[in-house]
């Protein structure tokens, strides 16, 4: 693989970073508080009449579109809300909008009930400063006295802020806000000489987010803080900050420690959260530091392997999920989505198969490419999980900017293989030396491109192995994925560390050429499907702009091989030129708003919810549970098999079983929520309730239709 891949690869990255990038120049400790920025006073004029004035500081502005009133109370009748109109301004975030600066006034006008002395608005504003950040959604409660006098959100705002600290007491009307440390409730204590146990305790009416809670050592000597492990918590749809995690209730969440020094000492844990009162305000990020006093104890160096407390039954549980990883990764290699690059690598194995030790060497910088790209997906999925965030295999092509970047670079490489533009050998003259190079550094990124495109699939064994990694301690869990890479890569091992396997390869001959080219279709036809999952997930104007691209970079790629031999810069820079017009596509294509992401529309289903499910559950009916993904190729292979046949929409009549699709395609704190409960590495998951109540029986990845028939007949029969 030469320089030019690399490069290409690097601005068709280096472009997607830049799409999902959020527009955030600074930091938001160089913003003013949200109450400095814009000063909200209200006034009632009369009985019939609200102004809500908002001063806005310099450098700062609110949008129009996100103004609401709303009142609570009964007692008020309110008309349409009326507004200024504002200064036009074209935001990267909202379009073609307008906006206010300096000051603006809103009026709300109706009728106010005779009896009524005070009513109650709820305020909706957003806005953003001009240095690129914005605030998210803002809402005030404020409490009007409706006899003429003036009632100043601002003072109502600073008795909201002050009752946080009890100082004074809250807003008349909007109930009582508790001063952040009644309203949230820290504590820790050793569990044991390996274990904390942190526990929160949201005041009833409040909650906490469970993606901005985090925990640190402020000090320990000898100790580090291994993977919490965090209770799955509620899926909640947030008007600050969209859908998330939540902790209505107590919870209590062990925290593995790693030891290398036994002493008994005193450690003080830093324990960051964020937390809303329901329906009511938001507290700024808080932060409380807990000193514990940690026991000695023997035998806890490398705790992260009995985290746990479990001792020898976690141990065989370890070893069990690296038995039950190295087999899925050895049956991955048969899943389809994995057969274009094993394709593409037996090519390049039979083409350097003239010597054992070559073949040695395409085997090692194969299988260290695959266990480099499966340690970094295990760390990148410990460090988030660390901080809350809810993810599964295949987490990355939730991401339209990974799916658009692999869209392109397996269309540029089935390109190549059509002969459009070579990558098998460096510029004229270059020296074997390079050749040499450019061949361990292909080896390498096929390597890393067979575990990419393998994340959409799910083999045998990796359920379980999976489940355990991503629950388990740092050192365990990135053993695991080692291990499923190592048996990925065996294949490719054998034959290059055994001769007589090695010898089996078909000699180079006239006929690779040939192959070469048919090989090229598997790469297309995996381009195809990528190009569609980002339709699903962006909408038709971005996949547009995506085929675009793939145009432009086919053009690009085309002027670059012409060029190859031809003296001076002046032609060459023209390709160049064209690679940065279609990474540049990209940006614009994955600028553009995704569109909401339902479940998959087929006859008989209904989208999955939290709440949906238990109303079911609640009228005894018997439930299947089906949480799949456009990208993912298990799922649709099920899907063709049993789950969108004749004979399946029958058996659901037959046992008149409820079936629920989630669609995690994209991101959703809900369905992410039903993974965890069912110690789901990702999907897809199959779950049945029984009519009569019970646990839910989760079912194989790969369905049958007698898997489904014995399952959804048993389910039905316990009414």
């Amino acid at each position: 693989m030469t320089h030019r891949l690399a490069v290409a690869a690097a601005l068709l990255f280096a472009a997607a970073t830049l799409g999902a990038a959020p527009a955030r120049a600074v930091s938001e400790k160089d913003l003013l508080p949200v109450d400095q920025a814009y000063q909200l006073q209200v006034k009632s004029v009369s009985r019939e009449r609200v102004e809500f004035t908002w001063t806005i500081a310099p450098g700062y502005y609110l949008y129009k579109h996100r103004f609401a009133v709303q009142p609570v109370d009964a007692a008020f009748k309110a008309n349409p809300l009326q507004l200024p109109a504002g200064h036009k301004h074209h935001d990267e975030f909202f379009g073609d909008v307008e906006t206010y600066r300096d000051t603006v006034t809103a009026v709300q006008t109706g009728a106010t009930a005779s009896d009524a002395t005070r009513v109650q608005f709820k305020v909706k504003y957003q806005g953003c400063a001009d240095i690129g950040v914005c605030y998210p959604p803002q809402t005030r409660m404020v409490t009007v006295a409706m006899s003429g006098s003036v009632a100043d959100s601002g003072e109502a705002a600073d008795d909201a802020l002050a009752a946080l600290t009890g100082n004074t007491p809250p807003t008349v009307g909007t109930g009582e806000v508790l001063p952040e440390d009644q309203a949230f409730h820290v504590e820790a204590i050793a569990n044991s000489p390996a274990e904390l146990l942190v526990r929160l305790t949201p005041a009833p009416g409040y909650y906490l987010y469970r993606d901005k809670t985090h925990l640190s050592l402020v000090d320990g000597d000898g100790v580090t803080l291994g993977t919490p492990r965090w209770p799955a918590g509620k899926p909640h749809r947030d008007e600050h900050f969209g859908d998330v995690v939540v902790y209505f209730d107590q919870v209590e969440i062990p925290v593995p420690l790693t030891r290398s020094n036994t002493a008994a000492q005193t450690l003080h844990l830093k324990v960051d959260f964020q937390g809303c009162l329901t329906d009511g305000i938001c507290y700024p990020p808080m932060s409380r530091t807990l000193s514990l006093s940690l026991p000695a104890g023997a035998g806890v160096v490398g705790a992260d392997l009995a985290a746990n407390g479990e001792g020898h039954s976690n141990y065989l549980a370890f070893l069990t999920a690296l038995a039950l990883a190295f087999f899925g990764g050895l049956i991955l290699n048969l899943m389809p989505c994995v057969l274009p690059v094993l394709s593409f690598k037996a090519l390049g194995l039979a083409q350097g198969g003239e010597s054992h030790a070559h073949a040695k060497k395409h085997a090692l910088w194969y299988t260290l490419g695959v266990l480099a790209s499966f340690a970094a997906i295990g760390g990148a999925v410990l460090a988030l999980r660390s901080a809350g965030q809810a993810l599964g295999w295949g987490f990355q092509l939730q991401q339209p900017s990974v799916v658009a970047v692999l869209t392109l670079l397996l269309f540029a490489i089935g390109l190549s293989l059509s002969g459009l533009w070579q990558f098998g050998a460096g510029l004229a003259g270059t020296g074997q030396s390079l050749t040499e190079k450019s061949g361990a550094a292909g080896d390498f990124f096929t390597g890393v491109l067979a575990v990419v495109v393998a994340s959409p699939c799910t083999a045998p064994f990796m359920g379980s192995a999976l489940g355990y990694a991503f629950t388990a301690p740092v050192v365990p869990a990135l053993l695991v994925f080692l291990a499923l890479g190592l048996g990925l890569a065996l294949p490719f091992l054998l034959i290059g560390f055994v001769p007589a396997l090695a010898t089996r390869l078909p000699k180079p001959g006239a006929w690779m050429d040939t192959l070469k080219q048919w090989l090229a279709y598997p790469m297309y036809l995996t381009a195809v499907w990528l190009a569609w999952v980002f339709g699903k997930q962006r909408g038709m104007d971005a996949l547009a702009l995506l085929l675009i691209a793939a145009v432009v970079l086919a053009l690009s790629l085309w002027w670059i091989e012409r060029q190859r031999y031809v003296a001076g810069i002046g032609k060459k820079l023209l390709g160049w030129v064209l690679l940065a017009i279609a990474a540049t596509t990209l940006v614009v294509a994955l600028r553009i708003p995704g569109e909401a992401s339902t479940a998959a529309a087929t006859q008989g289903s209904e989208a999955y919810s939290a709440a949906r499910l238990a109303a079911l559950r609640a009228e005894g009916k018997p439930v299947f549970v089906d949480m799949t993904a456009d990208w993912c190729i298990t799922c649709k292979v099920n899907e063709k098999a049993v789950l969108h046949t004749d004979a399946f929409k029958q058996l659901l009549a037959d046992t008149g079983t409820v079936y629920l699709v989630g669609d995690w395609t994209n991101q959703d704190a809900e369905i992410s929520a039903f993974l965890d409960q069912y110690k789901a590495p990702g999907v897809p998951l199959y779950v049945v309730f029984p009519a009569g109540g019970g646990e839910g029986r989760k079912l194989p990845q790969l369905l049958s239709e007698k898997i489904m028939r014995d399952a959804l007949t048993d389910a039905a029969s316990k009414r």
